[in-house]
């Protein structure tokens, strides 16, 4: 079979791969081999979009040295976006939800904030939010999107009123 790099339970655009299944995520977290070597993938791919983990702990990014260049990559090919999901909800399978909201937070600061990456913000906001785990995480980041979403009237990823009284 052939094998993905990011493997989740649901089949995507490679017909040929397999899903994972649930015994085979528990096998792979048992795995210290394993797991090293999916945390080594990720730096990998991180490292190809101009980002660097700067934390194995907690999952802290900030941009890599050749960031800009990586940057104008990832804002022309916009199949990067799927991929960047991919990531994001493998990242949850494997246990490694903390890492999710480091990645959301990076891509929402770097479309919403820092303007730098124009033609990721929707899939930002689509997608790349919706694949965090943790329902309270998922509504700091919605909350960061909306305080930094411009016009603010426009934001459709959350009540506008209850993100006002969000604490």
């Amino acid at each position: 079979f052939p094998f993905r790099l990011f493997p989740l339970r649901e089949h995507g655009m490679n017909l040929r791969a397999r899903p994972l299944t649930c015994q085979e995520i528990q096998a792979f977290k048992k795995s210290e081999e394993v797991m090293q070597r999916f945390i080594r993938a990720y730096q990998l791919m991180l490292r190809f979009y101009g980002i660097n983990l700067i934390n194995e702990e907690t999952g802290e990014l900030k941009r890599a040295e050749n960031w800009a260049k990586r940057f104008q990559n990832l804002n022309r090919f916009s199949h990067n976006n799927l991929r960047i999901t991919r990531i994001l909800k493998c990242l949850g399978e494997m246990g490694y939800e903390h890492y999710q909201v480091h990645l959301v937070k990076f891509f929402l600061t770097e479309t919403l904030v820092n303007e730098t990456l124009p033609n990721v913000k929707r899939s930002a906001l689509d997608y790349f939010l919706f694949t965090v785990r943790s329902k309270r995480k998922r509504r700091e980041l919605v909350h960061y999107a909306w305080q930094h979403f411009k016009p603010r009237g426009s934001f459709v990823w959350g009540p506008h009123d209850k993100l006002l009284k969000y604490r």
